[in-house]
């Protein structure tokens, strides 16, 4: 008896805190495949309500078959996924897989140097260090590739060579200060506001819809971006007008004002680095994953903020970037409770805090030492992880100073060796 009403209770609690919309095989059937289709055929398995006839029909519609889908679809039917629903490969043109190779090579150079650095050969990691900037085929490779032949040989000329990048990155910043050079100016359009019949800002169909004319060939990204040349629709404007760019127009977008500017100025230039990391302020977003929404918070996280708030809500409710900058708030007052440094922070928004907890409590990370805290940073392990926080910082030096507050990425830099400065866990 003591057993069923713990079982109950639990069952309760999940329902207070996650309100279920419901979905029918018609609806999940007439979207496009897409990741954000497979978001619903999760939800769509999930449900009571979906039998194992619609689940083995639905399973073929899958762009690709994630852990969440396969353990529902398990739990459903109770097989595993079958070969049908896996996304077909295309081979790589030769260009693609020359530039695969090219890329995978300028990277392999850079390991290397930094294994090199490490083990106390300057010389040798000097020369892969060089091969890794000739090799690179993306200006962020060839930018720290130029930065670290700098500090390993302090030739002034490598910081000359980053202020030729177009590219804002940890790497231009840094040599900037280097140089006391202001900052590139970054691009924060203001929109008129418009009422767009045919878009909605919540609704990621519709997002997977835009995206499939964006990547088409022979659309003319202009008139496609001129669509959504509105405030509501900032971050898919943006979005397009970048890409039309080949990424090299940098956008720096402050959307929600009224909200944000309820907040302290160093959280909004947090929230605004996180969500242009994450997003790039498209609120209908889904990540692989499933993570959600502007700020791609994952579902598991959801539900305990809804817990933690005394709130009932739809996952759905994560594409209202309102809502989504809320939740994000609450998880990020969590966080700062131990984490101080916006880069610390973004490793945990990532990867978890447990992650960056082991992380700072290595002996032979974030110390005093020969290249720090560079070399940390390069070394970290979970290569997604590293590279988001250095991105985010990035962005949180360039939202700070747009938000009033002037300083430089250095001054944020030369702490990270201080746990006083930077965390509560060493």
């Amino acid at each position: 008896m003591r057993l069923f009403l713990s079982v109950l209770s639990i069952l309760l609690l999940l329902s207070s805190v996650i309100q279920g919309r419901s979905f029918t095989y018609k609806q999940i059937h007439q979207m496009p495949k897409s990741v954000e289709k497979d978001y619903y055929i999760w939800r769509f398995l999930c449900q009571g309500n979906c039998t194992s006839s619609q689940a083995k029909k639905i399973i073929k519609e899958a762009n690709a078959i994630n852990k969440k889908i396969r353990s529902s679809y398990r739990k459903k039917t109770g097989s595993n996924p079958g070969s049908h629903s896996k996304r077909a490969k295309k081979a790589p043109s030769k260009q693609g897989r020359e530039a695969w190779l090219a890329k995978i090579s300028s990277q392999k150079y850079f390991n290397q140097a930094i294994r090199q650095l490490q083990q106390g050969h300057k010389q040798r990691a000097i020369r892969h260090f060089e091969k890794a900037r000739r090799s690179a085929t993306k200006q962020i490779d060839a930018d720290k590739a130029s930065f670290w032949l700098y500090l390993t040989t302090q030739k002034k000329a490598y910081l000359h060579l980053l202020l030729t990048s177009w590219d804002v990155n940890l790497y231009t910043l840094v040599a900037r200060d280097k140089m006391h050079i202001r900052y590139p100016k970054t691009m924060t359009p203001r929109l008129p506001k418009k009422n767009l019949r045919y878009y909605s800002e919540q609704d990621p169909i519709q997002w997977a819809r835009i995206k499939k004319k964006l990547f088409k060939p022979g659309t003319n990204l202009t008139a496609l971006a001129n669509d959504y040349e509105t405030e509501e629709s900032i971050g898919v404007y943006t979005y397009i007008k970048t890409e039309a760019s080949h990424q090299k127009n940098i956008y720096y977008p402050m959307p929600y004002r009224t909200l944000m500017e309820r907040f302290p100025k160093v959280r909004q230039a947090l929230i605004y680095a996180i969500a242009r990391q994450e997003s790039r302020f498209v609120p209908a977003s889904v990540s692989r994953s499933f993570a959600l929404g502007m700020m791609q918070i994952m579902p598991f996280l959801v539900k305990h903020i809804a817990k933690e708030r005394g709130e009932k809500i739809d996952l759905d409710e994560m594409f209202n970037p309102h809502k989504a900058i809320i939740y994000a708030n609450h998880h990020l007052d969590y966080l700062t409770g131990y984490l101080y440094h916006p880069l610390f922070i973004a490793y945990a928004y990532n990867a978890g805090i447990g992650f960056t907890k082991r992380l700072l409590q290595k002996p032979d990370y974030f110390r005093k030492g020969n290249y720090e805290p560079y070399l940390s940073m390069e070394k970290i392990d979970n290569i997604q992880a590293r590279e988001y926080g250095k991105k985010v910082l990035v962005n949180y030096i360039i939202y700070i100073n747009k938000l009033g507050i002037s300083t430089r990425i250095s001054n944020y830099i030369k702490v990270l060796t201080l746990p006083s400065k930077t965390d509560g866990f060493r």
